[in-house]
């Protein structure tokens, strides 16, 4: 499986480069373009997880999805999610560092796909350009896709959801959308080997944030990924969860 990753590895490294200078090309037309670019990217990515690695994935819970535009909260504990979000939902921009918008070609790619790059440092700015730019994209249409936890976690581990996600849904009036999955299992955070099988991906009922407060809504979707992630991760069963702080996060 070793040598399966690597391959795999390498040509992600090249489609996704390839895909990234299409995306920046593509600046002349409409954003529905740039995210199709997107798509065929995380379409070609998977193919090649799936036809060289072994490694297929399923959606559950697709029926939960809303036609409103929604805040989705992603489990973050591997590559894969990264991934897959652009199959998931309809079109969409995610929170990310900004550090990534400095990288070559990606970060033009990047840029163009209309994200929110925040500096994780910030924090209390960070919140706010979330909540002022998130705003401004769901009444555009589009979703807006958060990994709460901040970072990668391993599997078996999690940490406290930064409140940002949940402060946008109670300020705009949309729903928050949770997801679960257990790529963390077989596309570990770290580490280029990939075990074969197949990865689940459980798309939550929306979460009404009219009129809640932010907290109690943060900790809802938290506990329904969670309970979650205990039913489809052997690794989130067998391991005590991380309580680690997540001051910084977003």
């Amino acid at each position: 499986m070793l040598i399966r990753s690597l391959v795999f590895t390498a040509l992600f490294f090249l489609v996704t480069l390839v895909f990234a200078c299409a995306v920046v090309l593509s600046a002349p037309f409409q954003f529905d373009t740039r995210f199709r670019l997107g798509k065929g990217w995380a379409w070609v990515s998977l193919w090649l997880l799936k036809h060289i690695c072994g490694l297929d994935y399923v959606v559950e819970g697709a029926e939960n999805i809303p036609e409103q535009s929604a805040v989705a909260l992603i489990k973050h504990s591997s590559t894969f999610e990264t991934i897959v979000v652009f199959l998931l939902f309809p079109p969409q921009c995610i929170v990310l560092k900004r550090e990534l918008m400095w990288i070559p070609f990606l970060g033009w790619a990047l840029a163009l796909i209309k994200p929110i790059a925040i500096d994780r440092n910030a924090r209390r700015s960070a919140v706010r350009q979330v909540v002022h730019m998130g705003t401004a994209r769901l009444e555009e249409g589009l979703w807006v896709v958060i990994f709460p936890e901040g970072t990668r976690m391993p599997a078996g581990t999690t940490r406290r959801f930064g409140v940002s996600g949940a402060l946008l849904a109670c300020e705009a009036g949309r729903s928050v959308v949770p997801v679960a999955h257990n790529a963390g299992d077989f596309w570990p955070r770290r580490g280029l080997r990939k075990r074969s099988g197949t990865i689940r991906v459980v798309i939550g009922p929306p979460i009404d944030a009219t009129g809640r407060k932010p907290a109690e809504v943060n900790d809802e979707a938290k506990r329904w990924i969670d309970g979650a992630m205990a039913q489809i991760s052997p690794a989130h069963r067998s391991a005590e969860p991380s309580t680690e702080n997540s001051a910084n996060q977003s």
